[in-house]
């Protein structure tokens, strides 16, 4: 005989819904947030090949491959310290180091913020047709830019052993920025490349502002040159990222009082680059 109706056997209860339609809270977010992040470090072989094929791809087909980097770097450091120590008569021992390892900083920080406003959009194949972390696609940026800072040191390195630079131990101290450079540069990826997802407008946006921070930072001027004001100078936050690198890099002393303000900066980006990629993090998928 069949179960007559209202028994317990058709009373059972059914599967949980697949889905979860409630808000997601802010310790839920920061817990998916936290888990991009370290499946992302978990993955890392995955992110430094698919960075070392982002510059191949660069070059493919060029006889010199991803040493053109370094070629258009060198030739971009001879021209602009002729015209410089020829328009301005400053000591050529004194500046073409400076100069030389300015631009191929400034090249690391231009290239992270730059790219990584498009870090997500640039992947947009795979984050279609894959499930992986967002954090890997920022990783992948900044993994690349370091390969071609790799390249450019090499130009460097010929300069300072012309010029007889060398900063010894006191080379030790850039370690420590190098570190804030690298936590900066994947708060950057992941804000500015969250920004870029949802407005196409911010990466033109971003070039742009680049450029006029190029020319008001202290990278083809040196800072002690702004005499009068230089309080102001420290309002600029590449100022004070670029010196705790740059200044025991040149055998320099001096960048001490910068950390604070190098700290505080990082800070900032970091509290910004959190609060929106929580926000946003899910609806990536849907703006690429």
């Amino acid at each position: 005989m069949s179960a007559p109706s209202g028994t317990a056997a058709n009373e059972r209860p059914g599967p949980e819904p697949v889905l979860d339609l409630q808000p997601e809270t802010l310790p839920g977010r920061m817990r998916h947030v936290g888990r991009d992040l370290h499946d992302s470090l978990r993955l890392w072989r995955l992110c430094w090949t698919l960075s070392w094929l982002d510059v191949k791809l660069r070059y493919r087909g060029s006889v010199l491959g991803p040493f053109w980097l370094t070629a258009s770097t060198a030739v971009m450091i001879a021209a602009m310290s002729l015209l410089y120590t020829t328009l301005f008569h400053i000591a050529v021992a004194g500046y073409i180091p400076f100069l030389s390892l300015s631009l191929v900083l400034w090249g690391f920080i231009g290239g992270v913020v730059n790219e990584g406003s498009t870090c997500f959009t640039q992947a947009e194949g795979m984050i279609r047709s894959m499930r992986l972390p967002y954090g890997l696609h920022a990783a992948r940026c900044i993994i690349r830019n370091i390969m071609v800072l790799l390249h450019n040191v090499v130009v460097v390195l010929v300069v300072f052993a012309i010029f007889r630079v060398w900063p010894g131990a006191q080379a030790l101290r850039a370690l420590p920025g190098a570190a804030l450079w690298l936590a900066d540069a994947l708060a950057a990826c992941l804000l500015l490349g969250t920004l870029g997802a949802r407005y196409r407008d911010i990466p033109p946006i971003v070039a742009s502002l680049m450029q006029i921070f190029f020319f008001v930072s202290p990278i083809i001027w040196k800072p002690e040159l702004i005499t009068a004001g230089h309080a102001w100078l420290q309002l600029n936050p590449f100022y004070s990222l670029i010196e705790v690198v740059r200044r025991p890099l040149l055998g320099e002393h001096g960048s001490a009082h910068l950390w604070p303000l190098a700290l505080g900066y990082s800070g900032v980006l970091w509290l910004a680059a959190l609060l929106l990629f929580m926000r946003m993090r899910a609806r990536l998928a849907y703006w690429i």
